[in-house]
């Protein structure tokens, strides 16, 4: 892979993981609202889990990238 690829991918992951964070927030709120309503949160924090499985992936593969543009360096 060459150098501009990288710099382009590891800018395209760097967004994935801003987006990542907000929805992760956005879902907290979302549980938060459905405790204090005393509704059942089972699904939303699911959910929830399922976000932060996804950050962690993005973070995982942004440190692979980094690697490689180390590696180049």
């Amino acid at each position: 892979m060459e150098a501009g690829h990288e710099h382009r991918h590891l800018a395209q992951v760097d967004r994935y993981i801003a987006e990542a964070k907000v929805h992760i927030a956005q879902q907290r709120a979302l549980i938060q609202r459905m405790i204090d309503a005393a509704q059942s949160t089972e699904l939303a924090e699911s959910m929830l889990e399922t976000l932060e499985g996804n950050l962690h992936a993005f973070e995982r593969h942004r440190k692979f990238i980094l690697s490689r543009v180390r590696m180049r360096a």
